[in-house]
């Protein structure tokens, strides 16, 4: 039933397809008794108008597009709930891609997606480089960044301060007495940690005349599993670290579960923060202490500001800034 066509509801009413189009949408020019008509024959058919077919004669599809590496983080899972909430709210419809951080997939998802005559894109990807920027730019709808940075600062986007956030996360441990303090940080060829939190985190150091041990700085890939290798690795140091600041809540996850296994009590014998307070934070034991980045806000602020920019509506300031906190819990003392 579900390949009822407008021609179909045509011929069940007795009436023209252009009146059973002024019904569907909303046409005042139908008499009452014609529209009762059409109406019930729609009932009976059980017709779906096809919003991209509507789409196409109203150049409005009410539809947006939402491209994220991956649907599984809790991140990004967080962030996306955010952005479908505030579209539901303003009734937009929402396609979502996963590019895999991908970029011949990102760039390819774009496309696709402007061909699906969407009004709007939110964007996320922990990379974002010129060609990216280039497509941005040639694009006929806006598109809003959503806790993802480009260079340039040309393109909306919402984010928190990053190397705040993780100076703040370095200077509560040199506060709790730590001299000896590991970084475990995502991929760094992404901005926001080769640009940002590592910059955070060297400052907090230099700040408090500590000196940078480069060996205590380890790349993972966000995993839980490169969590539990940086630990093991640190671990084998001489000179072991003390306090670990990590730069995603399931990395964290994976140190503390490293520390555990090998026989360390969190935190009296290794203090740990992590970073984004996704729900992983409460279900570790001791829960984590973390740096608060409200993805859901994020999402919803970054859906928000592009339904100002799809409705032509001034935008002060296309780059905003939400606050971050810690949120203390017992992986540090």
């Amino acid at each position: 039933m579900n390949n009822v066509t407008i021609y179909d509801v045509a011929r069940e009413a007795n009436v023209s397809m252009a009146t059973v189009s002024r019904v569907v949408n909303g046409n005042p020019n139908v008499k009452p008794t014609t529209r009762k008509k059409v109406l019930e024959a729609i009932e009976r058919l059980g017709y779906r108008p096809n919003a991209v077919a509507r789409g196409l004669a109203s150049k409005k599809t009410t539809t947006v597009g939402v491209i994220i590496p991956d649907i599984s983080s809790t991140f990004y899972s967080e962030l996306a709930r955010g952005i479908e909430d505030i579209a539901t709210m303003y009734k937009y419809n929402i396609i979502l891609s996963n590019s895999d951080q991908n970029k011949e997939k990102e760039l390819h998802l774009l496309n696709t997606m402007l061909g699906k005559q969407v009004d709007g894109i939110v964007y996320m990807s922990g990379n974002i480089m010129e060609e990216h920027v280039e497509e941005f730019k040639r694009s006929p709808v806006p598109i809003v960044l959503a806790a993802s940075i480009e260079l340039s600062g040309e393109t909306p986007s919402v984010n928190i301060n990053y190397q705040q956030g993780a100076y703040d996360a370095v200077k509560m441990l040199i506060d709790n007495g730590h001299k000896r303090i590991a970084y475990v940080t995502g991929t760094m060829e992404e901005p926001i940690n080769k640009l940002k939190k590592i910059v955070g985190y060297k400052k907090a150091l230099e700040d408090a005349g500590i000196d940078l041990d480069e060996e205590l700085i380890i790349e993972g890939d966000y995993t839980y599993d490169s969590g539990i290798e940086a630990f093991e690795k640190f671990n084998s140091y001489t000179n072991k670290p003390t306090a670990v600041f990590v730069g995603t809540d399931e990395m964290a996850l994976g140190v503390i579960h490293g520390a555990q296994d090998a026989g360390l009590s969190i935190p009296n014998d290794l203090e740990v923060i992590g970073f984004d307070n996704t729900r992983l934070a409460t279900m570790v034991r001791p829960q984590l202490t973390t740096v608060v980045q409200p993805t859901y806000d994020i999402g919803a602020v970054a859906m928000r500001l592009l339904t100002k920019l799809m409705n032509k509506e001034e935008v002060e300031n296309g780059q905003v800034e939400l606050p971050h906190r810690i949120e203390v819990r017992q992986s540090t003392k």
